[in-house]
C-alpha cells in the first residue's frame, strides 16, 4: 500500500569417531504471499550453504561509490572481487561464497533496524535496480546473497504505525499492541517495553525501544504480509535468503516476552512457506542467547541455521585466556544438541566489541581465534573488517566504521567526508598494506577459506570431537565420504609436544593409516606426528602456540 507498493523486477533465475589426547608440554513475478505448504529443511550436503563461508557486509560502511561519503550498492560491486573474484584455485580473494547485508530496505535510522519500506531499497543505498545489479554480478561470482530480514518491529515512522497511532479504528491498529495503562511489566534485560503514545493517553509495545514498535503477530494480516515481504525479495529482487533479526521475541504470551510457543509457530511457517517457494534459499535466525538447551526448541523445523553464539564466545575466551575449556565443552554441546551443519560459527558481528579490541591488539590470539572458528562445521560468518584486525568498541557506531581499503584520503572508502571517522589506526592497517604480506591477517584468513573450500570434510563434514588433558588444545575429527581430517590447536603461549590422539576402533581396517600435512599456521609450527601401526593412536611431534595442524588420515 502507498510508498509501500512493490515495483515488479521479473526473476532470473560421517561416521562418528571420538577422540582421546593427552599432552605433554614442553617450554516468476508476483506480491502474493509465500505458498504455506510444508517444506523440510534441506539435509543434503550439496546445498550452497553447506559449503561456504559467508560475509557480513555493512553497506554503509563498505565502499562508497557516489561521493557522498555514504557507502552504497555499487561501491559494494566495485569491491566483490576483494569478497571473491570467482577463482576457486585462487587466493587472491577471501574466497567467500555469501554476503549478507545488513538492512538495506528504507529506514529513518544509520543501521537500517527500524523498517519505514520493506520493499524498497534505502535511497542513500541506491535503487532496487541496483540491487539487481549486485545480485547479478555476486552470483558470477559464485557468491549468494542473503539480505538482513526484520519482522519484529516497524519504525515508529513506518505508514502502518503512523495510521495505527493516529485512528483507533485503523485497519493497522491491530497490528500492533496497545494498552490504556501502562502494564508494569519490563523487557528481558529489565527494559520498559510499553511506552508512551505521543497522540493520546495510552500505551504501545516495543521491546527494544519506542522507535521500534513490536508487530503484532497475534493478527494474521501481519504474518501474511511479512510473508509478502519476504516473497518479494525472493521472487523479484532474486535474494538469496535472509537473516532473521531478533527472532525470539517475535511473538508475546502473558508474561513471557521470549521462546515463545507462538514465535516458534511463526518461524515454522515462515521457514516452511520460503523453503517452498524457493528451495535453494538459506535462512539463518539471531538467537543471542548462548544457552544449548533454549536454542535447540529453534530446532529442528523452523528456520535453516541459527548463529552459534555459545561457541563464539568460547572459542573467543579460548583465544584471550589460552584454556580451552569452554571451547571444547561449547563445541561438544553443540554437536551433541543441534543438527549437524546448522549451527554458524563466528567470532562478533556488528554488535558486539571487535575480534582485534576483546584480544587487545593480540595478532597471534585474533589468528587462533579465526583458524579455530574456520575449522568447525556449519556455515561461518566473518564480519567485515575483522579479516584485516579492525578494532572497534562501544557504542555501536564505533564497531561499524568504515572499511580500511588503503592509507589513501578516508582509507580509500570514500572521497567525501565519510559518515563515520575511521578508527585510529586506518593509515597502517589497511588492507592493501596486507595484500601481498604473506604473514597478514589477510592472507591467513584467505589461506584459511581456500583450505576449508576445497576440503569436503571441512566445509560439510561431520564432526568429532576430542578430550585433552592438557587445558590449551583441542582436537576434533573432521569427516566426509571422501576424507577424514586430523585438526588440532593449540590455543596457548607455549609449544606442545607429543600430542597424543587415541581414535575410536570405528577407524580401523586392515591397513594401517598414515599422516598426510594438510595445514599448518604458523608454516613451521607442526612437526610431523605418527599413527600407530594399529591405527588406534596418533602422536603428533610438535604443535606451535596459538598454533593450528591439519593432518588427512590416510591408509597405506
Amino acid at each position: 500500500m502507498g510508498s509501500e507498493t512493490p515495483m515488479k523486477r521479473c526473476p532470473i533465475r560421517a561416521a562418528a569417531v571420538v577422540l582421546a589426547v593427552t599432552s605433554s608440554v614442553a617450554a516468476g513475478c508476483s506480491n502474493s504471499a509465500l505458498s504455506t505448504e510444508a517444506a523440510a529443511v534441506p539435509q543434503n550436503a550439496t546445498a550452497w550453504w553447506r559449503n561456504g563461508v559467508c560475509y557480513e557486509v555493512f553497506v554503509r560502511s563498505f565502499a562508497d561509490a557516489d561521493g557522498d561519503g555514504v557507502g552504497d550498492l555499487r561501491g559494494l560491486i566495485s569491491r566483490l572481487d576483494y569478497i571473491n573474484d570467482g577463482n576457486p584455485t585462487s587466493t587472491a580473494s577471501l574466497g567467500a561464497n555469501c554476503i549478507w547485508l545488513m538492512p538495506i530496505a528504507k529506514s529513518v535510522s544509520y543501521h537500517g533496524y527500524d523498517v519505514t519500506d520493506y520493499y524498497h531499497v534505502d535511497p542513500h543505498y541506491g535503487t532496487d535496480d541496483d540491487f539487481g545489479m549486485l545480485v547479478d554480478e555476486a552470483h558470477r561470482r559464485g557468491i549468494h546473497v542473503i539480505v538482513d530480514f526484520v519482522p519484529n518491529h516497524s519504525s515508529s515512522d513506518h505508514p502502518y504505525f503512523q495510521a495505527a497511532l493516529h485512528d483507533p479504528v485503523s485497519p493497522y491498529r491491530s497490528w500492533y499492541r496497545w494498552s490504556t495503562t501502562k502494564p508494569s511489566e519490563t523487557g528481558p534485560w529489565g527494559q520498559e517495553v510499553w511506552h508512551k503514545s505521543p497522540v493520546r493517553d495510552e500505551y504501545y509495545y516495543g521491546v527494544f525501544w519506542g522507535g521500534m514498535p513490536d508487530l503484532n503477530y497475534g493478527t494474521p494480516a501481519v504474518l501474511q504480509e511479512m510473508q509478502k515481504v519476504v516473497a518479494y525479495w525472493l521472487r523479484d529482487m532474486h535474494a538469496d535468503g535472509f537473516r532473521f533479526d531478533a527472532i525470539p521475541y517475535l511473538v508475546e504470551e502473558g508474561s513471557q516476552l521470549q521462546h515463545t510457543r507462538g514465535t516458534h509457530d511463526v518461524l515454522r511457517q515462515f521457514g516452511s512457506a520460503i523453503r517452498s517457494e524457493a528451495p535453494g534459499s538459506f535462512t539463518i535466525g539471531e538467537m543471542s542467547d548462548e544457552s544449548p538447551q533454549i536454542l535447540a526448541t529453534y530446532y529442528p523445523d523452523q528456520l535453516d541455521a541459527y548463529f552459534a553464539f555459545g561457541v563464539a564466545s568460547a572459542t573467543m575466551q579460548a583465544a584471550r585466556t589460552g584454556d580451552a575449556a569452554l571451547f571444547n565443552k561449547a563445541i561438544w554441546d553443540a554437536s551433541v544438541t543441534f543438527p549437524a551443519g546448522r549451527w554458524s560459527p563466528f567470532l562478533t558481528n556488528h554488535d558486539q566489541p571487535r575480534v582485534m579490541t576483546v584480544l587487545g591488539g593480540d595478532v597471534a590470539k585474533a589468528r587462533i581465534a579465526a583458524s579455530a572458528m574456520l575449522m568447525l562445521p556449519g556455515m561461518p560468518f566473518v564480519y567485515y573488517g575483522e579479516e584485516i584486525g579492525m578494532v572497534g568498541a562501544k557504542p555501536d557506531e564505533t564497531i561499524r566504521t568504515p572499511m580500511q581499503w588503503s592509507a589513501g584520503a578516508n582509507g580509500g572508502f570514500t572521497s567525501a567526508t565519510p559518515w563515520e571517522g575511521l578508527q585510529s589506526d586506518w593509515m597502517t592497517k589497511h588492507v592493501a598494506a596486507q595484500d601481498h604480506d604473506p604473514a597478514s591477517m589477510l592472507n591467513h584468513y584467505r589461506r584459511l577459506i581456500h583450505f576449508r573450500n576445497v576440503h569436503p570434510a571441512l566445509s560439510n563434514g561431520g564432526l568429532s570431537i576430542g578430550s585433552t588433558t592438557e587445558g590449551a588444545t583441542a582436537a576434533f575429527l573432521r569427516s566426509s565420504t571422501a576424507e577424514t581430517v586430523l585438526i588440532a590447536l593449540n590455543f596457548g603461549d607455549r609449544t606442545i609436544d607429543r600430542l597424543a590422539v587415541t581414535i575410536s576402533p570405528s577407524l580401523q581396517g586392515t591397513s594401517a593409516y598414515r599422516l598426510e600435512p594438510l595445514y599448518a599456521d604458523p608454516s613451521d609450527g607442526c612437526i610431523e606426528g605418527v599413527i600407530s601401526a594399529d591405527g588406534k593412536s596418533v602422536v603428533l611431534g610438535s604443535i606451535a602456540a596459538r598454533g593450528l595442524c591439519a593432518f588427512r588420515l590416510r591408509r597405506d
